[in-house]
């Protein structure tokens, strides 16, 4: 299993997501991928977290539940 993680930030803190990469992938690699498929699904209307998880999950990304702790702001 990968310890290599990705933050996906959101303008609202309690969005934000956190997901597990790949084995294998490099970390820029899989930078661009997930944008690129993000960009795909913001192409349609009406999407949620859970197209985007869909898509990320198929091609071996993994949701890692988080506890959203205090700012450092």
């Amino acid at each position: 299993m990968s310890n290599n993680l990705m933050i996906l930030p959101a303008t609202r803190p309690e969005n934000a997501r956190l997901i597990r990469i790949p084995e294998g992938l490099e970390e820029r690699e899989a930078y661009r991928y997930v944008t690129g498929l993000i960009a795909k699904v913001e192409e349609g209307s009406g999407y949620s977290w859970d197209d985007i998880l869909d898509l990320l999950e198929e091609r071996g990304f993994e949701a890692v539940e988080f506890v959203l702790g205090p700012s450092l702001d």
